[in-house]
């Protein structure tokens, strides 16, 4: 196993002591940022798909979210030289709606959008429903994903859809939700674009619209 494999290995194992040490070798032995990217992408990807299968759990994901967190941090700097990193492919504003300060799922799909090639801003959590608006507006956004852990803060996904209506932007958006207690039932009643079942689920959604925008 070369030291990239490492790198990758440690990332999708969790590993972050590992990754982090894996990282600043293969970065000293000049290793193109490009190919470092592609390499923890895929090996992301994996995570997210073996999640969305259920072959892996949450604390999986999390443990190698937080560690591939941790090794973007080390590469930003790499990143930033790099005058042919991939292009992106949208700009998300994303956030846990207002009375709800839920955000493990959350961070998890900032992680692998970040991963894939996505512009993410993290509103956090307990966010009003009109900042989500406000702020996809200002940053001219191309997605707005709207978290919500509980059944009592449900409404506040529909309330967005309803403020972007009365801006007149509802169709510049694509709205997706996600949560423990969305269905497609709720989605459908919300007016949102999509659900985001899980994190690996979202990738895929998130991409093909984005690729039906541009066509």
């Amino acid at each position: 196993m070369n030291s990239l494999d490492s790198l990758v290995q440690a990332v999708t194992d969790g590993m972050e002591k590992e990754a982090v040490a894996a990282a600043d070798v293969v970065i000293g032995e000049g290793v193109p940022v490009e190919t470092i990217i592609e390499e923890l992408t895929a090996g992301m990807r994996e995570i997210g798909e073996q999640f969305a299968r259920m072959e892996i759990f949450l604390p999986e994901m999390m443990t190698a979210a937080q560690a591939m967190q941790k090794v973007l941090r080390i590469l930003e700097p790499e990143m930033k030289q790099s005058a042919t990193v991939a292009e992106k492919k949208g700009v998300v504003v994303i956030g846990t709606v207002e009375g709800d300060m839920h955000e493990i799922g959350k961070d998890i799909v900032i992680s692998l959008l970040q991963v894939n090639g996505f512009e993410v801003h993290d509103l956090g959590f307990n966010v009003n429903s009109l900042e989500f608006v406000n702020q996809a507006i200002k940053l001219n956004a191309d997605i707005i994903g709207v978290s919500a852990l509980m059944t009592t803060t449900m409404p506040a996904q529909r309330e967005i859809i309803e403020f972007l209506k009365e801006k007149g932007v509802r169709d510049k958006f694509h709205v997706i939700l996600g949560g423990a207690p969305v269905t497609r039932e709720w989605v459908d009643a919300c007016g949102a674009d999509s659900w985001g079942e899980n994190a690996g689920v979202a990738i895929h959604i998130l991409e093909k619209a984005m690729k039906e925008r541009s066509n």
